[in-house]
């Protein structure tokens, strides 16, 4: 996608950026290293342009300009030294924790010839004070020297290095980067290695973060189990793995219903994932998590998709079990004020075949399986021990996918316009999020969530498939 425009309203931010462009070559700091299992000549200079810059966002374009011999793949690394995050990128895939970017060349762009150029843009947030150019960049895991080198390599680690992607790599490279990831059993990113959670326990009321075993891998349940052993522990915390610190706490009370809200039972949902022990959130009656203060979350009629990893077999007929994007007031602000995943077999506003449970939109006075309020007949009753649930959204298009997380594919319940009732098209989403509740605090619901995400743009079924086929590999049993 390309980056946006600046109008008239934003001209006199605008500024004729001095060709801020880094040389990185045979004079200067260069992006020069020496390739692991290979001893052939290395170079490349990069040019790191900002093209345009607005209240609160930049766009950038990088072009890689390969001075050694070919090299088949490349990993682009920096860190911004002023809290730039990158907030959408084309032409390859990004990871980015706190100043930490790294970025991987697409599928068609990963070989370079010697002399040859790989370019690659991307739009950012910035604190509207100081927006500087990153001093220095590695290559495929080098510092850069100054100069092509031949010199043998050091010898690669003997620990192979984490997966190529995840969830949010995945997504990231369709174009729809995530801009919350929320996770208790794994990490969503190859190279996320921070805390997933917090647990809190109650024999002297002291928190600990839980973080992943390695990078890209899975929580380290083991350091939440000595934690809490002799007593009880409670989640605290679900941290924002996407770096924008979208994390989720304790929920307010509401219009609905007073609060704070409950915390979950730490210990209450136990799983394992590919033979790794690790914990859900288990939402009973009362237990609610929300972010009522995000960053990157759509507003208004702005296009999103996100996904939850759910136990198909904890669930209940009360309002509501949703994941997603919620009122900022806590209040029902009136139709179409939200867009969430809801799970449940509640019939109240909506629901499809069978008894249920069924995945469905919550969009605020109305959970949606389909175009019609009420029955819709192509929305089945799903209950997968683990259900991968996906809901999409952009203007006057949403769609409702769903799944087994532990094998196969995806279906598509419904795409197509919004609901036939007044006040959906066009949305007015206003990007909090929750987790366990509705809108306006509505806690009479049950589940258990394990992951989750959501995008900025409307996700392809092509990027949600890949998605899916991660979260199989992850191997939730």
């Amino acid at each position: 996608m390309a980056p946006p425009r600046t109008g008239t309203r934003l001209d006199r931010w605008w500024r004729p950026l001095v060709a801020v462009v880094i040389t990185l070559g045979l004079a200067a700091a260069g992006l020069v290293g020496t390739q692991a299992a290979s001893s052939a000549a290395v170079g490349c200079r990069v040019d790191y342009t900002v093209t345009n810059q607005w209240p609160g966002g930049f766009g950038a374009g990088v072009t890689i300009t390969n001075l050694g011999d070919a090299i088949n793949g490349w990993r682009l690394a920096w860190t911004f030294t002023a809290g730039q995050t990158i907030t959408q990128l084309w032409s390859g895939s990004y990871t980015q924790s706190g100043s930490q970017v790294t970025v991987t060349n697409a599928s068609y762009n990963g070989s370079i010839a010697g002399g040859g150029t790989a370019s690659f843009g991307f739009n950012g947030s910035w604190n509207n004070s100081a927006n500087p150019v990153p001093a220095s960049f590695t290559l495929n895991g080098t510092t850069c020297t100054g100069s092509v080198s031949s010199t043998p390599p050091t010898p690669p680690p003997t620990t192979p290095p984490p997966a190529s992607s995840r969830a949010c790599d995945i997504y990231a490279a369709g174009g729809t980067p995530c801009v919350a990831a929320h996770s208790t059993t794994r990490a969503l990113y190859a190279a996320y290695n921070g805390s997933l959670y917090q647990v809190r326990r109650s024999s002297d009321n002291t928190t600990r973060d839980i973080g992943v075993l390695s990078p890209g891998g899975y929580a380290n349940a083991a350091a939440q189990d000595s934690f809490c052993s002799g007593t009880t522990c409670v989640i605290t915390i679900i941290y924002d793995q996407s770096g924008r610190g979208n994390n989720l706490t304790q929920a307010p009370g509401g219009g609905a219903a007073g609060g704070p809200d409950n915390l979950a039972n730490a210990t209450a949902a136990p799983t394992t994932l590919s033979g790794n022990k690790a914990y859900g959130v288990y939402v009973a009656a009362g237990t609610g998590y929300r972010n009522d203060h995000t960053s990157g979350i759509a507003t208004g009629d702005n296009p999103e998709g996100m996904y939850a990893i759910f136990d198909g077999t904890h669930y209940n007929g009360g309002c509501c079990f949703d994941y997603g994007n919620a009122e900022t007031s806590n209040n029902d602000t009136g139709n179409g004020h939200m867009e969430a995943i809801y799970f449940g077999n509640i019939k109240v506003w909506g629901y499809g075949t069978g008894a249920g449970p069924w995945v469905m939109a919550d969009m605020e006075n109305g959970l949606y399986s389909g175009v019609n309020a009420g029955y819709n007949a192509n929305d089945p009753t799903v209950n997968y021990r683990y259900t991968t649930a996906i809901i999409k959204g952009g203007a006057n298009l949403w769609s409702i996918r769903a799944g087994n997380a532990q094998s196969g594919g995806l279906s598509t319940y419904y795409s197509g316009a919004r609901p036939n009732v007044s006040g959906y098209n066009p949305m007015h989403k206003e990007g909090a999020i929750i987790l366990g509740i509705g809108g306006d605090n509505s806690k009479g619901s049950a589940g258990t969530f394990y992951e989750g995400v959501m995008t900025s743009g409307y996700p392809s079924d092509s990027t949600e498939n890949a998605v899916q086929a991660d979260i199989v590999a992850a191997g939730y049993r």
